[in-house]
């Protein structure tokens, strides 16, 4: 199996790790060796007809900060897969909730010339998932995205999968670390840009982090569960989104007065889309501290269940990864 890598960031390299570490119990499981075709980061790729050697691509981006020594240039992502034979896109690359980005179009292309894709790029999905699942289904391609909500967390395919012969009601949950992180020392009597600033000292929290404080994240996610489960045709700019800038000191201590925290929690069933801070009693599954995310899932004869997981980071979401290309390998050997 050739997978074509579009980022070498953190998840990139993770999942390039992953296939390092875990090569016979890969090859075990998908049935044949896992290879990359190439590889591209924001400035170079590296592509082989044979097959691209991990251990220097990594060794490059650890030592150059590059993948590759061939500079993109005026290439585009498309140009350079269009050179490659491979059997699977994996898209990394970074977000964009406007208009999709070159995620958007290397999904598309990838589907429309039958190559099997996964994805972490929730812009994409965001914005265009009943196009794109139409353009799996009329090609003949298989389309995963797991680690685009709750990285390690799995979600997804616990819904769509363990969970197929009961009816999901409703999904609310914490699907963002950093807000979470700030809101929970918040609990603790600091003003939000101190714990912001905290946030972004230990690496939780972007330079700019506009995405996440503004709910933009959790919406991106709410939208994927809302189509992906729920079987809806909904975009991004269909969530109700109000983030945590507005919350204060005042408004946390009077909560604790209470007995009860803030937290921001994205709320998906078929007629809610909402993105929104909200009390949590103490103890309740919602209230979890931390960087963790979580997830309550409301179901008719199951009853509620909860499932709690990292939501980013370079192993855990490369996990998840993982978890989507030996699916893909497994259905295509029973189909």
């Amino acid at each position: 199996m050739k997978v074509f890598l579009s980022g070498f960031g953190n998840v990139g390299q993770g999942f390039m790790e992953t296939t390092v570490i875990k090569k016979d119990l890969i090859t075990k499981l998908v049935g044949e060796e896992v290879t990359f075709a190439g590889v591209v980061d924001s400035t170079t790729y590296y592509a082989d007809p044979r097959e691209v050697c991990s251990f220097c691509a990594l060794g490059n981006k650890a030592s150059t900060g590059k993948v590759g020594h061939s500079a993109r240039g005026g290439k585009s992502v498309i140009d350079i897969m269009s050179e490659c034979e491979f059997d699977v896109l994996i898209e990394t690359g970074p977000t964009n909730v406007d208009d999709g980005g070159e995620g958007l179009a290397n999904i598309r292309w990838a589907l429309e010339h039958g190559k099997d894709v996964i994805t972490v790029n929730k812009g994409p999905l965001a914005l265009d998932f009943a196009n794109l699942r139409k353009l799996a289904e009329e090609h003949g391609c298989i389309l995963r995205y797991e680690g685009s909500v709750g990285g390690a967390m799995p979600i997804i395919n616990l819904c769509n999968d363990s969970l197929a012969g009961v009816r999901i009601k409703s999904i609310q949950g914490i699907f963002n670390g950093t807000c979470n992180y700030v809101l929970s020392r918040m609990d603790s009597g600091l003003p939000l840009e101190q714990a912001l600033k905290e946030a972004q000292q230990l690496g939780y929290a972007e330079t700019d982090p506009t995405y996440d404080i503004e709910g933009y994240d959790t919406a991106s996610k709410v939208v994927i569960l809302a189509n992906s489960v729920f079987g809806r045709d909904v975009t991004f700019k269909d969530v109700s989104v109000c983030g945590i800038s507005s919350v204060t000191e005042e408004a946390v201590a009077m909560a604790a007065e209470e007995n009860m925290v803030i937290r921001l929690i994205g709320e998906v069933s078929n007629t809610k889309l909402e993105v929104s801070p909200r009390l949590i009693p103490k103890g309740h599954p919602l209230s979890l501290s931390g960087t963790l995310n979580t997830a309550l899932i409301e179901t008719d004869f199951s009853g509620p269940i909860t499932v709690t997981g990292r939501g980013a980071g370079r192993k855990e979401t490369a996990s998840a990864i993982l978890s989507d290309l030996i699916a893909i390998a497994r259905q295509r050997k029973s189909a």
